[in-house]
């Protein structure tokens, strides 16, 4: 945690976050525990240790101030979640008499989808990575490097290939795969069309169930919206570094662009961006007919479904179309069919030593 973004936390901004948690509050609980409790007080703390507490006697539901400003709105939310469990199981179910986290509580966190560890967010190493798959996939990665075109383009290929038939594999012999998520990117006022094509594109080839979710921007003191993506270990990890990819890529061919046409202003910034999404999404449905030629058809992942639905029950599906300049998203989308997923350099790294930059090939 950043001192300087706790010392942010003016009163004004706190109060804005207590209205936005108390709003969760009460959307949660007429969607998750069935309408059934009555809304607490809500209260800040400042204990060391703690992301949260339900207390039954004064009936408050505290929130740590390190929280709010370390953690991801979603996982804030989580937390939230997980006290809410502790409140429904007190205050409605009138059990006092077993530990904190008894069977009683746990039973609850599964039937309303709230995570039972007692740290109240969820840690994405309790499942564990097929580091092996990661491995062997990040060499593909750097061999898609390589300045030859045919052997870079053969190296995205053969990395796609191997996603594809790990995760085949792990679904057909059922394993117990331990699925978590993730929120991406900073939080934004508005989603652009870009970033819409990028959710669609995690979704139907990075093996990841993935949603625009609300959150609140504590420290600007306003609600945004961030893509959230559900998977195992080792598709979070890849999702990530392709979201990292097709951003940052997006950008610099955008930059180019610009340069090679003596482009100043940045009125077409949208519509080539999303051409370039546009143009890779349209590169990897090639690929997967490929793969769907020679027997290897995704079908999905019923554990992943199951868990996607129980963080989300209720999901509504909001259809917008493109606009701007043809020109630009053409122009885009023509950068984005020549782009392989590479080991690449440019880019900021997202860990596991795995990093994607720009790998346009001319």
């Amino acid at each position: 945690m950043n001192p300087q973004d706790l010392r942010a936390l003016t009163p004004a901004l706190e109060a804005a976050a207590m209205r936005a948690l108390l709003s969760e509050w009460s959307s949660l609980n007429q969607q998750r525990f069935d309408a059934r409790m009555r809304p607490p007080q809500m209260q800040l703390i400042d204990t060391p240790g703690q992301l949260g507490r339900w207390a039954i006697d004064t009936r408050t539901l505290a929130i740590a101030r390190h929280a709010l400003v370390s953690l991801s709105w979603g996982q804030v939310i989580e937390v939230l979640k997980h006290e809410m469990a502790h409140q429904f199981v007190e205050e409605v179910l009138g059990v006092r008499h077993e530990t904190a986290h008894g069977p009683t509580f746990q039973r609850i966190c599964a039937r309303y989808g709230v995570d039972p560890r007692a740290a109240g967010v969820p840690a994405r190493s309790d499942a564990a990575a097929d580091e092996g798959a990661l491995g062997r996939i990040a060499k593909l990665l750097a061999l898609a490097e390589s300045p030859n075109e045919h052997e870079a383009q053969s190296a995205m290929r053969q990395a796609q290939r191997l996603m594809l038939k790990h995760n085949l594999d792990a679904v057909a012999a059922q394993h117990q795969r331990g699925y978590a998520f993730a929120q991406l990117g900073a939080p934004s006022g508005r989603v652009d069309e870009a970033a819409r094509y990028v959710a669609v594109i995690l979704n139907e080839y990075f093996f990841v169930e993935v949603i625009w979710v609300p959150v609140w921007r504590v420290l600007e003191g306003q609600a945004g919206s961030v893509l959230e993506v559900s998977g195992s270990v080792e598709n979070l990890t890849m999702a990530e570094h392709g979201f990292s990819f097709l951003h940052h890529t997006a950008d610099a061919l955008w930059t180019l662009h610009k340069r090679r046409l003596n482009i100043t202003g940045d009125r077409d910034r949208r519509a080539f961006r999303a051409g370039v999404m546009q143009g890779f999404r349209e590169k990897l449905e090639a690929e997967r007919r490929a793969n769907e030629e020679r027997g290897l058809v995704w079908v999905g992942d019923p554990a992943l479904t199951a868990f996607y639905r129980s963080r989300h029950p209720r999901v509504v599906t909001v259809r917008r179309a493109g606009s701007g300049s043809d020109a630009a998203r053409n122009a885009g989308r023509a950068e984005g069919k020549k782009l392989v997923l590479s080991k690449g350099v440019d880019g900021p790294s997202a860990g596991r030593g795995l990093t994607l930059g720009s790998g346009t090939r001319r």
